[in-house]
């Protein structure tokens, strides 16, 4: 059985797609700008904030107009995705957690959000105490797909690359565990299609929950 689970969050573990396009709606209203295509937003989901604001208004990641888009952004998502927490979880994983952890696989996220808002949302959802270490975007220098943020985690909980494995429903986690030299598990029911997520070679792809559970529990670490 794998010794370390490594869960995107958005898509993987919420069902917050929706959500997080009707904050990016909200947040270019609230600017007084005309809210970019649905589809747009979808496109930018897995990525750090900064970026995704950054490609939807066309303009460095690093300016003051992707700053302020993330500022309204971070307040926005307060109000309209974490009421609604508990109930975008997708099935199967609160008891599916509980059940990894009961049998001895630690636990931990590694997300595009930013260290604080990935902690409101676990800690909404009310699955946050099932997790081992939690890194943002922000606690790192190179979000995924680059590896560092798997790099972190192995490190902090001194296991090898092939005692663990990442779980994800876009490419960007596929390539970071790619890069850490870790399996991967990619979930088709989140942002990317079965297609675009096989472009990354996934160890494994799943289609609920469940079968996700399947694939980290058959698997004897190091294997």
């Amino acid at each position: 059985m794998t010794a370390v689970a490594v869960f995107d969050l958005d898509g993987t573990l919420v069902d917050t797609p929706r959500g997080i396009v009707e904050t990016f709606t909200a947040a270019f209203a609230a600017m007084g700008l005309d809210a970019p295509r649905p589809e747009a937003v979808r496109a930018t989901i897995g990525l750090p904030l900064e970026r995704a604001f950054g490609s939807l208004m066309e303009v460095a990641p690093d300016s003051e107009q992707a700053a302020e888009g993330v500022r309204r952004y971070q307040a926005l998502f307060r109000e309209i995705v974490l009421p609604r927490a508990p109930e975008l979880l997708f099935p199967g994983v609160a008891d599916g957690l509980a059940g990894l952890q009961a049998r001895g696989v630690v636990l931990t996220v590694a997300t595009s959000k930013f260290q604080a808002s990935a902690e409101a949302l676990l800690t909404a959802a009310g699955i946050r105490d099932r997790f081992r270490v939690v890194v943002g975007a922000d606690r790192v220098t190179h979000p995924k797909p680059h590896p560092e943020s798997g790099e972190l985690i192995l490190r902090e909980l001194d296991t090898p690359a092939g005692s663990a494995v990442m779980v994800g429903d876009t490419t960007h986690d596929l390539l970071m565990a790619r890069a850490c030299g870790m399996r991967s598990i990619g979930v088709t029911y989140g942002v990317h299609a079965e297609a675009e997520l096989l472009t990354a070679e996934p160890t494994w792809l799943a289609h609920t929950f469940d079968e996700v559970l399947d694939h980290i529990t058959a698997v004897p670490v190091g294997d």
